[in-house]
């Protein structure tokens, strides 16, 4: 009998053919092997006619959904799920040996491990933001000095929407996780209705809420609104509204141009000022300066390490034709390396929708990978989407198969045909008069059956195929055509 984890004798069950994984990741636990192949199939009495006794813990498949309460009485011992895969066996043992995850009879291991380091990794960011340093407060958000970078979402065009269409905007990029909401206002904005949509965002959110423009008198009307920063003070407004910016006490980015007047010169114009500013060396686009101009941040942030650094990461993403997800990652990790303390982004255009989540996940990554002095992997946090960080072991081929055969048509259904398509974030199935909503394929299916929509067995199979494709673009915030191809590249 191994004595093993915390000193507790530990029994792994599992079936025949994960038998050689269980063992390899056992270490001093013991292993039984039931009489079944499959180890998600394992019964409550199959365990019981192995009568296995004298253990502190007994962890079966977490794919397990038979009650075993009676069967841990009959053996007076414990026994919970653990891993789903037996290739997450050595990480939920090594937990357990630090007494650091405390096992469920209805959660899978994996499940609560992951569970358990995402709320670890929040955790320690509450604690570090709580404790870091900053160079400014805008309206109780620390920015800048040891604080986390902020990411600043930005409404393109805020005076063309609605109170109640702006209102949403906010409340969509509050969800999303951004700190502050930036107002973008258009050429042919009028100061009325820059102060009209303050006042929308004021009433919508209490994060900070900045203006975005370089007309003067949009400016004026946003400092008398109570905007809580202004984008983007230049030499040719500086002279116009500077005074009042500083008068008001308003944090102000700072950009170069226009012409030949340098970022330096405009950041020592507003300081004379009295104005608190931050730099925007201005990120260039893919081919059109990029690299170069992270050379500027560097400098810029030597030269004035007080002065936050405002990274505008959408010149990146909105032209760049390629997924925001990796994108936005490796953008952060830069901006971390040249001292930003601001990532800005909109989301303009449909490709970059989620690049806001996506800044505000990787801001946290970078912050707690920072503290380890490590680089940003194994946080607890991650944006791995659609590759897996590890990939589970494949089963092993039978000898002998029968190829799959193409080219059958399906035969008319009875109860008739469905159209599927997705609408305001729902699956919908409609035949006829009848349609059925849901947020995953499973669920609808199971309706469809349930009601006798479906009367043959080659409908129910295209039905769950479809349905789940239109689960996975939900999921993914993608296009769904009934009967094309979910990926671009396999269209022709």
């Amino acid at each position: 009998m191994a004595q093993s984890i915390l000193g507790k004798k530990i029994l792994l069950v599992t079936g025949r053919l994960a038998e050689d994984q269980v063992k390899a990741a056992a270490g001093d636990a013991d292993v039984l092997v039931a009489d079944i192949d499959i180890a998600a199939f394992l019964t409550p009495e199959l365990l019981l006619s192995a009568s296995p006794r004298g253990y502190d813990l007994i962890l079966i498949p977490g794919a397990i959904t038979a009650d075993f309460q009676q069967a841990e009485r009959l053996l007076d011992t414990k026994i919970r799920l653990g891993p789903k895969n037996a290739a997450d066996l050595k990480a939920v043992l090594r937990r357990l040996a630090g007494g650091k995850i405390e096992l469920s009879t209805t959660i899978p291991a994996c499940q609560l491990l992951a569970g358990n380091a995402r709320e670890d990794a929040l955790r320690r960011l509450e604690e570090l933001e709580e404790k870091a340093g900053f160079a400014q407060l805008i309206r109780g958000v620390k920015i800048g000095g040891s604080s986390r970078m902020k990411v600043l979402a930005e409404i393109v065009d805020a005076t063309h929407y609605s109170p109640v269409a702006l209102t949403r905007k906010i409340r969509y990029y509050e969800e999303q996780g951004a700190d502050m909401i930036d107002l973008g206002l258009p050429l042919d904005s009028h100061p009325d209705q820059a102060k009209d949509a303050l006042q929308t965002a004021r009433r919508a959110t209490d994060l900070p809420v900045s203006i975005d423009t370089v007309r003067s008198e949009l400016i004026l009307a946003g400092l008398q609104a109570g905007a809580d920063l202004i984008l983007s003070l230049n030499a040719r407004n500086l002279p116009q509204v500077g005074k009042a910016v500083a008068e008001a006490g308003t944090p102000a980015v700072i950009i170069p141009g226009p012409g030949s007047a340098c970022l330096e010169e405009n950041l020592k114009e507003a300081l004379q000022m009295g104005i608190s500013p931050l730099a925007d060396p201005i990120l260039e686009p893919p081919l059109q300066g990029l690299a170069s101009s992270l050379f500027r941040y560097l400098a810029i942030h030597k030269d004035h390490p007080d002065i936050p650094l405002f990274f505008g990461a959408g010149n990146v993403t909105e032209l760049l034709d390629a997924d925001t997800v990796g994108a936005n990652a490796i953008l952060t990790a830069l901006g971390a390396e040249c001292g930003a303390s601001i990532l800005f982004t909109p989301e303009y255009s449909d490709k970059s929708t989620g690049s806001v989540h996506e800044l505000a996940t990787a801001s946290k990554m970078m912050m707690l990978a920072l503290h380890r002095q490590a680089p940003p992997k194994d946080l607890g946090l991650d944006l791995l989407i659609l590759k897996e960080k590890r990939r589970l072991p494949e089963q092993a081929m039978p000898h002998e198969i029968i190829q799959a055969r193409g080219g059958q048509l399906l035969q008319p259904d009875s109860c008739g045909n469905f159209k599927i398509s997705i609408s305001s974030e729902m699956i919908l199935a409609q035949n006829g008069s009848t349609t059925v909503a849901g947020r995953n394929a499973r669920d609808l299916l199971n309706t469809l059956l349930e009601m006798n929509l479906v009367s043959r067995l080659d409908h129910a199979g295209y039905l769950g195929r479809e349905l789940e494709k239109a689960e996975i673009a939900l999921r993914l915030k993608r296009s769904y055509v009934q009967d094309e191809p979910l990926w671009s590249s396999e269209k022709r």
